[in-house]
């Protein structure tokens, strides 16, 4: 049985920042897709639930040529899979997207709550890291912006006040030619948890980008191994090295009853060697 709490549904920005603060422990009710479940379990309680599906700025999807993309808090996870502006421009982040569990759970689930629950395999993370993306927070002191490689603390932490609400997230425009690939691999064939979840990027100037998920206590961008590979060329023979050399940038959890450490090595190796061929064939079409 779900415990009581009183529930609210802010209908503009400034209600919704006043709620948090003179509420506090409130929840905050996106998609609810991992929200309502602990509820219902009884592993989270709450007195008060706010609901931010009203908010204008929540539900804002915008592309500004030159400036980026801006996805709201509200935008659900398969409004992201079916923008062919988003799937031509980051690719990466339409692959997690549509990797995220079931077409049912991404009618409800959101980017900007995958994000807050700090999962660490949660998938869209990966993209948005190689994509330099930005955590736009609001409270009623005022705004301020968080890089996402800043944004997590731990396994489901975050630098998030409790008076403080993700609005959304915002990702930089690219230049023609920059391409991007998400791979994930779970226990089994489809709807289940990533066990390794790796976005490679390679910009229009050649530089490669890598992020990756469930492979440490928070999902991570690997900017050692970036600075690295800077040094070499990007062709088809580094895909072989890539696969070797990135196993040394993580720390799988031993105590995952998902996967060993030492399958998650083996598999980041070997998504890493796909995702770069599969880059540089993008680039040969």
């Amino acid at each position: 049985m779900i415990s009581k709490f009183d529930y609210y549904k802010a209908d503009s920005l400034e209600k919704a920042v006043g709620f948090l603060s003179e509420k506090p422990g409130t929840k905050v009710l996106a998609g609810g897709t991992d929200l309502m479940i602990l509820l219902r379990r009884n592993k989270e309680t709450c007195r008060h639930l706010l609901d931010i599906k009203g908010i204008p700025e929540a539900n804002v999807l915008s592309f500004t040529p030159g400036e980026g993309l801006f996805i709201g808090a509200a935008i659900t996870v398969n409004e992201i899979c079916e923008d062919n502006g988003i799937r031509e421009k980051y690719a990466a982040l339409s692959e997690a997207a549509d990797s995220l569990a079931s077409y049912q759970i991404r009618n409800r689930a959101t980017l900007v709550g995958n994000i807050c629950n700090a999962s660490p395999g949660a998938d869209l993370a990966a993209p948005l890291l190689v994509y330099n993306g930005k955590v736009h927070i609001s409270s009623k002191e005022g705004n301020r912006v968080v890089e996402l490689k800043d944004f997590f603390t731990g396994v489901k932490k975050t630098v998030l006040k409790e008076n403080e609400l993700v609005v959304g997230i915002s990702i930089p425009d690219v230049e023609p030619g920059d391409s991007s690939v998400y791979l994930r691999k779970s226990r089994i064939k489809g709807h289940d948890l990533c066990n390794v979840g790796l976005a490679l990027r390679l910009t229009a100037e050649r530089e490669l980008l890598l992020a990756i998920a469930a492979v440490a206590t928070t999902p991570i961008r690997l900017t050692e191994l970036e600075a690295s590979i800077k040094e070499k060329e990007i062709t088809p023979e580094l895909a072989e090295w890539l696969g070797d050399e990135i196993r040394k940038y993580m720390n799988p959890r031993r105590n995952s009853i998902r996967s060993s450490p030492e399958y998650r090595l083996h598999i980041a190796g070997v998504l890493a060697k796909k995702g770069l061929l599969n880059l540089l064939e993008k680039g040969a079409n």
